[in-house]
């Protein structure tokens, strides 16, 4: 029988080993949102090129995806499998950003603004906690249509309900609606029309790969600064 004094030593031992273990493991990052977020179109790619190489990331973001239709079409689903099996990484933080698509007059994705997009954004909160992930809320990226000289901002209400919605489930939250707002409107319209995809898809929504680079750096520094804990697995943040 184990004296006392020993016991508690291989206890402390079993501990410290778990701990070190657990510390040694990757994080993982799944971005959840609509075409500003996407492949191709959007910054997601970008942001996880600045993870460090061990750091796992799954931009799972989709064109047309409103916060109503991702569940619908069961993409959701694909999320909640990645995190029912996350017992190798340390942490999985699910980044959601919806909005665009959420806007009225969009057949089969709009979502009513006063109560299915603030219940829809807050529910992926909750099943994201449920199933052990970490979930951080962005506000819709900006899109760089100028008025009379100004930004004008059409999705400012999507991302005021985001804001309210972390505040009250004590979310991490990215305003990337006002940064982007700020940053477009800072470098004025001939300047900011150099962040859109290139030739017949030009438009004042999607990104090329300068506006990608733009905003994944935004993403990326707010990340490390809302999200201390991941500040180890993000390079190219400064």
């Amino acid at each position: 029988m184990l004296r006392p004094a020993r016991s508690l030593a291989c206890l402390l031992s079993l501990l410290f080993a778990s701990c070190a273990n657990a510390a040694a493991l990757p994080d993982r990052v799944i971005l959840v949102g609509d075409s500003t977020m996407a492949s191709t179109t959007g910054y997601g790619d970008a942001l996880c090129a600045r993870l460090t190489p061990e750091t796992a990331c799954h931009n799972l973001a989709r064109g047309g995806r409103s916060s109503g239709s991702f569940r619908a079409e069961k993409r959701w689903d694909e999320v909640m499998e990645l995190l029912r099996k996350g017992a190798g990484f340390r942490k999985t933080y699910v980044l959601i950003q919806f909005g665009h698509n959420d806007q009225p007059g969009k057949p089969g994705r709009s979502t009513d603004y006063v109560t299915e997009f603030p219940a829809n954004m807050q529910r992926y909160v909750e099943e994201a906690r449920s199933l052990g992930g970490e979930p951080v809320l962005v506000t819709p990226l900006t899109r760089r249509i100028f008025k009379d000289g100004y930004v004008h901002n059409d999705l400012a209400p999507w991302a005021a309900t985001v804001r309210t919605i972390a505040r009250a489930t004590h979310t991490p939250l990215i305003d990337l609606n006002a940064l982007s707002l700020a940053a477009v409107q800072e470098m004025g319209s001939q300047e900011a029309d150099k962040l859109a995809r290139l030739g017949a898809n030009f438009d004042h929504t999607h990104l090329g790969p300068l506006g990608a680079e733009r905003f994944s750096g935004i993403v990326a520094r707010e990340l490390v600064r809302k999200v201390p804990a991941l500040s180890a697995s993000m390079r190219g943040a400064q």
